[in-house]
């Protein structure tokens, strides 16, 4: 059988409640993502490792838990080093050993070197625009790379093709709407943020239909901007979705999914290409969760929080795979599944095996993809991580969480709003899903059983079979020096 072309489509900051093929009362209608799903499978309990959008980013690409590299909370700035460590294996350099042609088309923000005049760390002072960046997407397997370094709201504002700068800064630029706005930065002279989001789809269209036509096979990663802040919906798009202006841009976001359907169906690879679309993350509350509700729309659907947080709703997002060479339409899947899963997946459609120093994380999705009958679950457990650090750790039902609050952004904050409240936080999430009410104290078992697998889990360095691994930065961070003095 013909090497199946991959195309992964990855929104930024969507919630698993804006898909409405996912969520039957969403005020967005997605209807290319429910087409995508009709014809192909729809995850129920699919989950980014993180979140928030970098440490997500990583595992994605390296198949390899996000805490796991020198980053231990928080995300990349747009003027940030390189993240991914040289020479690690990733999805790209997998799939280039097969014969892939690869290209990053998009958003990065994992970090690249920027050239600067006096040879400090870059910031907006003494980068170098003239020259070349070093360590970008095109070091780590992609063929072709054309994006930006970080967030749409993060300076510099400045297209990188293949490791040059397409045009130096003319201006700096901001905006202070409510849902519009960027941070003040140096802007290049072809940069226009209202036109980024297009200006990738064209490009991925284009990429497409000019891969498609050689007959060989193709992985196109295509992580947009959207709908993450800047909202910033074309004219097209604005007040269709009845919500608000981050709804409208959702809508847009569906339509970029439907473009590139309507590429590879034109292109006549449509049967034998698995189109992926999933979120980095939960939505943000930059969305503004309020005037959505009042409008009867709840992008984190009934899950509890939202970006950045170790509830649900920080880190389970959408998840749809079209294949119709090898899926069967209209499936419903719902085994944990975590996006770190990507790489074993590949892998295995390709017929190779990882080696143990790559990949640590991953757990292959084919047989649940071609509807293979499982006697057990995909995955042993799944960890996730919060903007702040904070793990949690799920198998099966039972979901421990190593913090007392949300570890993020919605209340209990980190600080004051957790005083008094217990340590870590236990769920059965099949009988409260909205995470109410916790159980850490009615099951001692349960809490060392997790608490153990989540220590063996970090000091092996690895959650898969195979030699043990190690952890940048080793072990000792403030957010798992409790959890391990706890287990012991």
């Amino acid at each position: 059988m013909k090497k199946p072309n991959i195309v992964y489509i990855l929104a930024d900051d969507m919630g698993y409640g804006d898909v409405s093929c996912l969520n039957a009362s969403s005020k967005i209608q997605t209807r290319h993502m429910d087409r995508m799903a009709a014809e192909g499978m729809a995850f129920t309990d699919a989950h980014a490792s993180s979140a928030v959008c970098t440490p997500s980013r990583y595992s994605i690409l390296t198949g390899r838990y996000n805490w796991r590299s020198r980053l231990k909370a928080s995300v990349l700035s747009g003027w940030s080093p390189h993240l991914i460590e040289p020479g690690r294996m990733t999805v790209a350099s997998l799939l280039k050993q097969e014969g892939y042609h690869t290209a990053m088309i998009g958003k990065w923000h994992l970090g690249w070197d920027w050239a600067t005049a006096d040879g400090q760390p870059a910031g907006e002072d003494n980068v170098d625009f003239s020259k070349p960046v070093s360590n970008g997407p095109e070091c780590y397997g992609f063929d072709y790379a054309y994006g930006h370094c970080g967030s749409l709201d993060m300076a510099p504002y400045v297209y990188v093709e293949n490791g040059n700068i397409t045009a130096e800064p003319d201006r700096v630029t901001e905006d202070t709407g409510k849902f519009t706005w960027w941070r003040k930065g140096p802007t290049g002279a072809d940069f226009q943020h209202e036109d980024v989001l297009p200006n990738f789809t064209r490009r991925s269209v284009s990429y497409i239909e000019e891969r498609a036509a050689t007959g060989e096979p193709f992985f196109l990663y295509f992580p947009l901007p959207a709908p993450h802040t800047p909202i910033l919906p074309t004219e097209e798009f604005r007040g269709k979705s009845g919500t608000n202006l981050y709804g409208d841009f959702c809508l847009m976001v569906d339509d970029v999914v439907g473009q590139v359907m309507e590429a590879l169906e034109r292109s006549g690879v449509a049967d034998n290409t698995i189109l992926v679309f999933t979120s980095d993350n939960g939505c943000s509350p930059e969305a503004d969760f309020e005037q959505l509700g009042e409008r009867g729309h709840n992008p984190s659907y009934v899950f509890r929080g939202h970006k950045a947080d170790i509830y649900e709703g920080g880190h389970r997002i959408p998840l749809l795979v079209r294949w119709p060479d090898g899926i069967k339409g209209g499936a419903i899947c719902e085994e944990t599944t975590c996006l770190v899963d990507l790489m074993a997946t590949c892998a295995d459609i390709v017929g190779t095996k990882l080696p143990d120093s790559a990949g640590e994380d991953s757990v292959s999705n084919l047989p649940v993809w071609q509807g293979e009958a499982m006697d057990r679950s995909l995955r042993e457990a799944t960890i996730h991580h919060s903007v702040n650090g904070s793990f949690s750790i799920r198998r099966g039902k039972w979901k421990l969480e190593m913090c007392a609050g949300s570890g993020g952004w919605s209340y209990p904050k980190p600080g004051e709003a957790c005083e008094g409240l217990p340590p870590i936080q236990l769920y059965d999430l099949e009988a409260d899903i909205g995470e109410k009410q916790n159980v850490y104290d009615k099951h001692p078992d349960v809490v060392a059983e997790l608490k153990a697998l989540l220590t063996k889990v970090v000091t092996d360095g690895r959650s898969t079979p195979g030699e043990k691994q190690g952890n940048a930065g080793g072990i000792e961070w403030p957010q798992l020096w409790w959890m391990l003095s706890q287990t012991h």
